[in-house]
């Protein structure tokens, strides 16, 4: 028998950031779009109701291997006044509730009536080129717009979409919290033990920090990390 991970969705407004109520989302497996498995409703607060679905056994995840150690669903989100989403390839650990927050965007501003969102492998499963290589001492008298007199924690982290020698590349600010939240995602298991978890994610604040301090990034702007796929 499989495995039982959960899942809910919470969606707000992405011009006043409320709740949005009474949005449908129709749940599929990624292999098989057009069979929905389950048809959810959100509530006054925007959330719906926690929903039970198979994934693969919890060993999959605690040790390497080849078998994928998680399942992958769509989500059609449909919802008055909204533009329509599809989020494909939802991940769902055993054991793990997943927590898919989405911002909506209005009819009267959305520049088309529909928009898909594919979520890629994850970092631990997916086949991605190496990270680029640097040198291993770097040059510390270069400064950017800012010159830090000491380790801060930002607000806001501008990540850089592309190579950091591509100025064509858009940037996006994201609160730190939500980066660090998100690379963490990426990154590791949920289901590792806290220990684990604990230490990766004290890593990633580690090197964020160190790029902030450092100006790393300097040629785009003071506050800028490399996006981490």
């Amino acid at each position: 028998m499989a495995d039982i991970g959960r899942l809910q969705v919470s969606l707000v407004s992405a011009q006043t950031e409320r709740p949005i109520e009474g949005a449908t989302v129709e749940i599929s497996q990624t292999g098989e779009p057009e069979q929905i498995l389950e048809v959810l409703t959100t509530d006054s607060s925007g959330q719906t109701e926690t929903m039970e679905l198979p994934a693969p056994p919890l060993e999959y995840s605690l040790e390497p291997g080849s078998d994928q150690p998680y399942s992958e669903y769509n989500l059609r989100i449909t919802a008055p006044d909204f533009e329509s989403i599809t989020i494909s390839g939802a991940q769902i650990l055993s054991g793990q509730l997943a927590l898919q927050n989405q911002s909506m965007e209005s009819l009267v501003t959305a520049g088309q009536p529909f928009d898909v969102l594919a979520i890629g492998p994850h970092t631990l499963y997916g086949d991605y080129p190496p990270k680029i290589a640097e040198s291993e001492i770097k040059d510390i008298r270069a400064t950017g717009e800012v010159v830090l007199s000491r380790v801060v924690i930002p607000e806001y982290i501008i990540v850089h979409d592309g190579a950091v020698s591509d100025p064509t590349a858009s940037n996006y600010y994201e609160l730190y919290r939500d980066y660090i939240k998100n690379v963490a995602t990426c990154e590791i298991y949920a289901t590792w033990p806290e220990e684990s978890l604990r230490a990766n994610i004290l890593a990633i604040m580690s090197f964020t920090l160190n790029r902030v301090y450092t100006e790393w990034y300097h040629s785009h702007r003071s506050f800028v990390v490399l996006k981490r796929i």
